[in-house]
């Protein structure tokens, strides 16, 4: 699990196609510091395992259905990317629960700057919005961040100048893409919310007066005690 929360604005150094897949090398020297072979580290809010360390970068294999359900398939080497490690037992839920299971990939629609923040307008796919809430949760290339306002197909974001500074979302521009995952909650109550809609109804009034009495053990002439 991740929290949205960047460490490292990290780079790609590699890219070799295999086909059906990817491999990416990348430099990241905070984030590879005591990683090893299998561990997670999110790439732009993907979560990738970790192939290979050395000399402060690392490789990591992306499969098809990542590279369809992200922008991953976009990077070359010089591609900048934001980096998290998983957050350690016990550690700061900084931002919110992040999975990195990417729902969707967006685009950056539009950048209004301000004195001390940047608002950004962000593209959003139909079957997302309903998840998406006015000064809710929701992480962008890996960022956690709070929804300023939300439309049927677009959302903003208000950037202050450390996520500017810091992350990959200082630099996107108009057309560019960006992942999306939305807060987990939300899919998890939209699911159980379903599940309760579609079960039986529970009896009511007298007539679960007369299941309950059926249920009871009869007595010696057969009928209910």
């Amino acid at each position: 699990m991740f929290t949205g929360i960047v460490e490292e604005l990290g780079e790609v150094t590699a890219v070799d196609d295999l086909g059906d897949s990817c491999r990416f090398r990348l430099r990241g020297p905070v984030v590879t510091e005591g990683a090893r072979h299998g561990d997670s580290i999110a790439v732009n809010g993907v979560c990738l395992t970790v192939v290979d360390t050395e000399g402060g970068e690392f490789t990591a294999d992306v499969m098809a259905e990542t590279l369809k359900r992200s922008s991953l398939g976009a990077l070359a080497p010089g591609s900048r990317v934001n980096l998290e490690r998983p957050m350690a037992v016990g550690g700061r839920l900084g931002g919110h629960i992040v999975q990195g299971h990417v729902d969707g990939t967006g685009a950056i629609l539009a950048r209004t700057p301000s004195e001390h923040w940047e608002i950004v307008k962000v593209s959003l796919p139909p079957k997302l919005a309903r998840y998406v809430v006015e000064k809710g949760s929701i992480t962008v290339d890996g960022v956690s961040l709070t929804v300023v306002d939300a439309g049927p197909d677009h959302f903003t974001i208000s950037l202050i100048p450390t996520t500017l500074a810091l992350t990959t979302l200082g630099v996107k521009q108009p057309g560019d893409p960006v992942n999306l995952e939305v807060d987990v909650i939300a899919k998890y109550v939209e699911r159980l919310m379903g599940a309760a809609k579609d079960a039986p109804a529970a009896p009511t009034g007298a007539s679960a007066a007369a299941e309950a009495l059926a249920d009871r053990p009869a007595g010696p002439e057969g009928t209910p005690r």
